[in-house]
């Protein structure tokens, strides 16, 4: 398959009180010792922190090649098309000196964490021939939760919840179904909502409960099945709540947020990025998405409460505490994609617990995590109108003046790039076409750039947190998406008049007066991948949270050949996986498409090493310490739709 088309495919782009039953979460947000890595974003909160410190930032140079694991997934994809779509975005967890984490097939395995020896592998046999919107899992959870007083005495499980909608509860020694759990260990997600639904993250945990999302390509379609969060009990799979974004009673104040005839029977808004809880309080934090379709809102007028929120609703229960919308009215995909971070940041001298909420659009907002108010200033500012018939814009978005808003908020033809002359005429002339008015430019039907864009800002890799020197750390894209609007009546004409449109990829958007086009500032040839605007692509950078300030900002990976360009060390790369950061003073990430995984110093973003891997990682590593000795793991498999090398490996290093 050519760079091109593949790149388009890509673009295309979780009883008893738990409250008292988990410190675990409490227990590493303080800094206190922890060697493991027990849930996907290193604890139930999400920081992606580790207090290990024997690989730091002196000795972080040595780092070699401990044990290479390999999965044998590229063999699952035969006589399927899954190649083209499936990505290796996996994190492990740590759970008593054993690895658990799923392939993009949801294999789940478990691998001695000394020697990467294997132990067992489970395969719920999902058929990758049916028509996927996304061919991955990005992990497994484990229960009881590390430090659950309560349920220790439980023999220990192991979740995942499959694209094709199954959550399947595994012994977590043999990896057998746990058969009194649902149905022989497997309960259908689907039940009820529609073959449309897939879930991609790990599922969450919190003292008896399993909670659950959903993940579903929401641009095809007006009526999506509702992105309903499920509460689960993890021994017997029976459903303990759920809570529905879209509002479903009409006393609900949310309810008047959605106006129009069909309002109501809108889709999605669902919750596909990672949950984050925190058992000391007994809550759940769920990043809501966009209702659908994505970019023509024209069917649910309003400011579409609960859509594009961050909710914390009361875990044992289900009861919504407070909510805070990122976007009103979502016309450009703006889903929340990271997990919210749970964090603790120093005012005055007393430490106030926090949520920490990236986004799409560059913006993160710092919330007081017991109550949702913001302890920065976050503005409401006027935004332009819609031009497009039977759409109404909402007049005014939030915008936080600290932390600043980070990657790209406008473009203009000042911003075009080219390797030559004649290639930065071109950009030029591309740019020159659409309009750009800031972030929320809506969708037009001469084609809109939206920056960040879809993918721009900060995507589903989110974000760590330092809690030593209360640094918010992130990795972000810098790719405008080209939007248009085109009358469902004209789409075929205009096709064949502009073969821009016709290369771009298409949304449907069934139920509605339009089809959506979504294209990016790119070309494609023999060079490799070029960028229309200037670089650098991918960044990562520090935000230092005492004061909100940005503290460096370097750029990550390379795109193209450096041997050709030398420079292209200093342009970035497209990037899908996030960072996680130690005590050590170090951080490490890869996700870049250049195979590559660093290691930087925290203070400073000074690059310390990188190492070549047999394949490319878009995914997030992780750390943990076993007999004495601290590991790096990361899943290497590659992206079909990026067009990323692919492979089937888990590396680890150490320090000998």
């Amino acid at each position: 398959m050519s760079l091109k088309n593949t790149l388009l495919l890509f673009l295309g782009l979780s009883l008893l009180s738990p409250a008292l039953q988990s410190q675990t979460n409490h227990n590493v947000q303080n800094g206190k010792s922890n060697n493991g890595w027990s849930a996907y974003g290193g604890d139930a909160g999400g920081s992606r922190y580790s207090s290990l410190q024997q690989i730091n930032s002196n000795n972080v140079k040595k780092l070699q090649v401990a044990w290479t694991f390999q999965t044998g997934e590229l063999g699952k994809y035969e006589g399927t098309n899954a190649r083209e779509k499936a990505a290796f975005e996996a994190t492990p967890i740590l759970i008593d000196g054993t690895l658990y984490f799923s392939t993009a097939s949801c294999r789940v395995f478990a691998i001695d964490a000394a020697s990467g020896a294997q132990k067992w592998v489970f395969d719920p046999k999902v058929n990758l021939k049916n028509d996927f919107s996304e061919i991955t899992s990005r992990g497994v959870s484990a229960w009881p939760a590390p430090g659950d007083k309560i349920s220790q005495s439980a023999s220990k499980r192991i979740f995942i919840a499959t694209i094709d909608g199954r959550l399947i509860a595994l012994d977590a020694k043999t990896g057998s179904p746990v058969i009194y759990f649902g149905k022989d260990g497997v309960v259908d997600l689907r039940e009820g909502f529609g073959k449309d639904l897939s879930v991609t993250s790990p599922p969450a945990v919190i003292g008896n409960l399993v909670i659950v999302g959903s993940s579903m390509g929401d641009n095809q379609r007006f009526d999506y099945p509702r992105g309903t969060v499920r509460a689960y009990d993890a021994n017997s799979g029976e459903l303990r709540w759920s809570w529905d974004p879209i509002p479903t009673d009409s006393t609900d104040k949310a309810w008047h947020t959605w106006n129009g005839p069909k309002a109501h029977k809108t889709g999605a808004a669902n919750a596909w990025a990672v949950i984050s809880v925190d058992a000391d309080r007994d809550l759940v934090f769920i990043p809501a998405s966009s209702p659908s379709p994505d970019f023509y809102g024209g069917e649910r007028l309003g400011q579409n409460l609960y859509g594009n929120c961050i909710a914390a609703l009361r875990a044992s229960t289900g009861k919504m505490i407070w909510y805070y919308q990122v976007v009103h009215h979502d016309l450009w995909d703006y889903d929340i994609a990271a997990q919210p971070v749970l964090i603790e940041i120093t005012r005055e001298g007393r430490k106030i617990p926090a949520v920490a909420v990236g986004t799409k659009m560059g913006h993160i907002f710092v919330l007081h995590r017991e109550t949702g108010e913001s302890l920065f200033p976050v503005e409401e500012r006027s935004v332009p109108a819609s031009d497009i018939a039977g759409e109404e814009a909402h007049p005014t978005q939030p915008f936080p003046v600290l932390p600043a808003p980070v990657g790209l908020q406008s473009i203009t033809i000042a911003d075009a790039w080219g390797i030559t002359e004649e290639d930065k005429a071109e950009a030029e002339k591309r740019i020159a076409q659409y309009v750009n008015k800031g972030p929320f430019t809506p969708p037009s039907y001469e084609g809109t750039l939206v920056a960040p864009g879809n993918v721009g800002g900060i995507h589903w890799g989110g974000m760590c947190y330092d809690p030593k020197q209360e640094l918010l750390i992130t990795n972000i894209n810098r790719i405008p998406a080209v939007i248009r609007m085109l009358p469902r009546e004209k789409v075929t004409q205009l096709e064949k008049e502009h073969s821009e449109i016709m290369r771009a990829e298409t949304g449907r958007q069934a139920g509605t007066p339009y089809v959506m086009k979504r294209d990016y500032l790119f070309k494609a040839g023999n060079k490799g991948l070029m960028m229309q605007i200037q670089p650098p692509w991918g960044t990562l950078l520090a935000i230092d949270l005492h004061n909100g300030a940005k503290q460096w900002e370097v750029p990550l990976g390379y795109m193209l050949d450096p041997r050709q360009y030398p420079d292209a060390k200093n342009w970035g790369s497209i990037n899908f996986g996030g960072a996680i950061v130690t005590a050590g003073n170090t951080l490490f990430v890869a996700a870049t498409l250049d195979n590559h995984l660093r290691a930087f110093n925290t203070k400073t973003g000074e690059l310390l090493w990188e190492y070549a891997l047999p394949a490319s990682a878009q995914a997030t590593p992780m750390t943990y310490e076993v007999n004495g000795k601290q590991y790096i793991v990361i899943a290497a498999g590659g992206h079909g739709k990026l067009g990323s090398k692919q492979g089937d490996f888990v590396v680890a290093f150490s320090v000998p």
